[in-house]
C-alpha cells in the first residue's frame, strides 16, 4: 500500500465582489482589511491544530489555497500558512495551488507568492470576451486575463490553469470558440472547462426561476461542450476528468484527491474534511464547517467541537461515491479496488443501474472499470444520479 497522505484545502472567502452564480461560503470585502485578515489567519492556524491529529502519521501531499479570493491576501500570510501546515505534516508537497482573479492588485502579488512556496496558480479567467465577462458579472477584462498570464509567467510559474465558463447567459457557440483559440494562444499546462450550473437561491438562480435569465439551450450547451473536447484535445491536452485538461505530466495533484476519496484537511469558513477510515469510521467522515464567519470563529475559539456539521459515512453512501466521483475520471472506476474495500464488485451492488445505463449507451463496462462513454460524458448529472 503506499504510505498514507492527507491534501489540506485552506478556504478565503473574502471577495471584492460577489458573481451572480456564486454558491460558495463568500463575504464582501472591499477591501480586505488588515484585522480581518490577521484575525482569519490566527483562526487558520487555531483550527489547523486542533484538527492536525485526525490525520496523524500523514505525509503532506498538496496544499490547495480556494475561496472566494485567497490571492487578497498579503504573501506574508500566504507564507505563514504554508509555514504552520509544513509544521504540522511531514513531507514535501507534489504541488501548492493558489487561486487568482485577474487583476492588477493581485498580479502585483505573484512574484511574492512564488517565493513564499506557491508553485502552481489557478487562474479565473472565465471568459476572453468581454461581454460575456460583463453577463457574468466578473470584475474584469479580457486584456486583463492575458496580462495576468503572462505575469504568472513572469514571476516564474511553469504550472498554470485557466478555468473558462461555457453556456454563460448570451453566448453563442462562436464565442467559445473564440475563447478557445484565446486560452489556447496562452498555451496553459492545465484548463478547468465548466458548464454555467445555476445554484437555487443565487441571483443567477432566482433569475432563471423567473424565466429572466437567457441561456442557451440544452442542444447548444452540448454543442459547446462538443467542440471544447474537440479543439482542446486536438491541441495535445488529455481530457483526464469531465471538467479537466491536462498537458502530459500536469493533471491537478490536489483535486485527484475528491475524485479518489483521499483524505483531505478542509480549513477555514465553509471548509469541508474528508476525514480518514478509523477503526470507530470504516468509511470515514465528513466534517462541514459554518458557512458564516462568526459562528465559524466560535466554533474554533471553543475547539472546533459542536461547529462543525459532521456526517460519518455509511457503506451505502460510500458506496455511491465511489462509483460517481470515479466515472468522473477517464480512467473511471476500478473494479478491484472498489471490491477490495466494499467486498463484492459494483455489479453486487449495482446491477440494475449498470444494465440500464450501458443499455442506453452512457456506460461501458468491461471486467476491470467502469466509464462513462461519450454521450455518458455529456449526460454525467442524470449517470450520477443513479447510484444516489
Amino acid at each position: 500500500m503506499p504510505e498514507p497522505d492527507v491534501g489540506v484545502y485552506v478556504h478565503v472567502p473574502f471577495c471584492e465582489r460577489i458573481c451572480p452564480y456564486c454558491d460558495f461560503a463568500v463575504i464582501r470585502a472591499r477591501p480586505l482589511s488588515p484585522d480581518s485578515e490577521s484575525a482569519y489567519l490566527e483562526t487558520l492556524c487555531t483550527e489547523l491544530h486542533a484538527r492536525v491529529g485526525a490525520f496523524e502519521g500523514r505525509q503532506l501531499s498538496s496544499v490547495y489555497l480556494g475561496g472566494g479570493t485567497p490571492s487578497l491576501l498579503q504573501a506574508r500570510s500566504v507564507e505563514r500558512i504554508l509555514d504552520e501546515i509544513r509544521g504540522a505534516f511531514p513531507g514535501d508537497p507534489e504541488e501548492i495551488t493558489i487561486e487568482v482573479n485577474p487583476s492588477s492588485l493581485e498580479t502585483e502579488r505573484l512574484p511574492d507568492f512564488r517565493a513564499a512556496g506557491i508553485d502552481r496558480v489557478s487562474l479565473g479567467a472565465q471568459s476572453f470576451d468581454d461581454t460575456t465577462l460583463r453577463r457574468l458579472g466578473r470584475g474584469h477584462r479580457a486584456s486583463e486575463v492575458r496580462r495576468s498570464f503572462e505575469a504568472c509567467r513572469a514571476a516564474g510559474f511553469a504550472n498554470v490553469s485557466l478555468d473558462l465558463i461555457v453556456a454563460a447567459p448570451g453566448q453563442t457557440l462562436a464565442e467559445v470558440e473564440a475563447d478557445l483559440l484565446a486560452a489556447l494562444a496562452c498555451a496553459p499546462e492545465h484548463l478547468s472547462v465548466y458548464e454555467l450550473t445555476l445554484e437555487p437561491g443565487t441571483p443567477f438562480g432566482k433569475a432563471a426561476a423567473r424565466g429572466r435569465l437567457e441561456r442557451p439551450g440544452e442542444e447548444e450547451a452540448v454543442a459547446m461542450l462538443e467542440c471544447v473536447e474537440a479543439r482542446v484535445c486536438a491541441a495535445g491536452y488529455e481530457r483526464y476528468e469531465i471538467s479537466s485538461y491536462a498537458r502530459p505530466g500536469y493533471r491537478a495533484v490536489h483535486n485527484r484527491r475528491y475524485w479518489q476519496r483521499l483524505p483531505v484537511l478542509g480549513l477555514g469558513m465553509g471548509a469541508v474534511s474528508s476525514d480518514p477510515p478509523s477503526a470507530r469510521h470504516r468509511f470515514g467522515l465528513r466534517r462541514s464547517n459554518p458557512r458564516e464567519m462568526a459562528p465559524y470563529r466560535e466554533g474554533v475559539s471553543a475547539g472546533n467541537e459542536g461547529s462543525a456539521h459532521v456526517e460519518v459515512l455509511g457503506a451505502r453512501e460510500a458506496r455511491a461515491e465511489a462509483v460517481f466521483l470515479a466515472l468522473r475520471t477517464r480512467e473511471g472506476l476500478d473494479v478491484e479496488r472498489f471490491e477490495g474495500e466494499f467486498g463484492a464488485p459494483p455489479r453486487h451492488f449495482f446491477a440494475l443501474e449498470l444494465d440500464r445505463l450501458t443499455t442506453d449507451g452512457l456506460l461501458e463496462e468491461a471486467p476491470d472499470a467502469l466509464r462513462l462513454t461519450p454521450r455518458g460524458r455529456m449526460l454525467s448529472d442524470s449517470v450520477f444520479a443513479s447510484f444516489l
